[in-house]
């Protein structure tokens, strides 16, 4: 049922194995597991032609060895990851505020969720049928587990979901199938999250009648929608984690210009700054959420005095 937990086996079943997380049931084909280096070697040679000598044997099966050893492998795909992040002020003041707020502001980040959820279900997922999936067709809803967490790696406040979308539906035939990705899946993403970013504006201002200004970003299409009120300085010591792949970005960047003597374009900026944030990625290291308020409010009171600290957390 939606909002269930979900289990370690639960997880298994279902993206390990393409199966029900509840009854087990095979759910279409499942997922096939693809054959070892071992096994694809072994019956390549089984169906080597049994008049070779055995130089041309030994010459094919070195051959074939050196193929296996090479080739780019296809995997199947059991899930998309989407994650839903919240503008910076709504993470900051989320972890600055009491309790109560702390929890409607949780609550309007997971409706927003599911509103794009019920979006996807609606207007994005399809399977495809017939040759070359010519053919598309509406399925019966998604299957998907979420996972909240409350930081970044460098332990800023982030208030984030990730969802993942399992890619097995049922169609309106009753059979189950994957989703379509390339269609759909993939090109609706940057809609999705614009949608999500809009609804959780609206659920933020009905319940606690917040404001929003617009923070310019680097560029004059990157210019972001923050909740009026809350400081640029705060915004600027809570996104540690950000800056640091800024600063490796540009420094790609600069040797790209170095190297070409050109400025590169959008879509290499947008390749240097991925290399630059998975350079800079740590592994993650975990604390109760208690300690990691009680450290956040330590830091917001090093860069704003304790009087506008409280009127900020006051006026939500």
């Amino acid at each position: 049922a939606p909002g269930s937990p979900v289990t370690g086996e639960q997880m298994q079943l279902l993206f390990g194995h393409g199966r029900d997380p509840v009854t087990g049931e095979k759910l279409g084909r499942g997922f096939r597991a693809p054959q070892s280096y071992r096994e694809r070697v072994t019956a390549r040679i089984r169906a080597l032609p049994a008049r070779l000598d055995n130089r041309e044997r030994t010459e094919r099966i070195e051959r074939i060895k050196t193929d296996e050893r090479t080739k780019k492998m296809r995997h199947a795909v059991a899930g998309f990851d989407y994650t839903f992040n919240p503008a910076k002020s709504v993470s900051i003041v989320w972890a600055l505020a009491d309790r109560d707020v702390r929890a409607q502001i949780t609550a309007a980040h997971h409706a927003a969720i599911d509103d794009v959820l019920a979006l996807l279900e609606r207007d994005v997922a399809r399977t495809r049928v017939g040759t070359d999936g010519v053919a598309q067709l509406p399925v019966r809803g998604v299957v998907a587990a979420a996972f909240d967490h409350y930081d970044s790696r460098e332990h800023d406040p982030q208030l984030h979901t990730h969802v993942v979308v399992a890619n097995r539906v049922q169609a309106e035939d009753g059979r189950w199938r994957t989703l379509d990705s390339r269609g759909l899946i993939f090109p609706s993403v940057v809609a999705l999250s614009e949608t999500y970013d809009n609804l959780l504006a609206d659920h933020l201002t009905r319940t606690l009648g917040v404001d929003w200004e617009a923070h310019e970003g680097r560029k004059a299409k990157n210019a972001r929608w923050e909740i009026a009120g809350v400081p640029a300085e705060l915004i600027d010591e809570f996104s540690r984690r950000r800056a640091q792949i800024d600063d490796a970005a540009d420094d790609l960047i600069g040797r790209y210009r170095d190297h070409t003597g050109h400025e590169p374009g959008d879509a290499v900026k947008l390749k240097l700054r991925q290399r630059a944030t998975r350079a800079t990625r740590r592994d993650k290291t975990m604390y109760p959420l208690a300690v990691l308020v009680a450290h956040w409010r330590d830091r917001a009171t090093a860069v704003l005095p304790t009087t506008s600290l409280s009127g900020l957390v006051a006026s939500v």
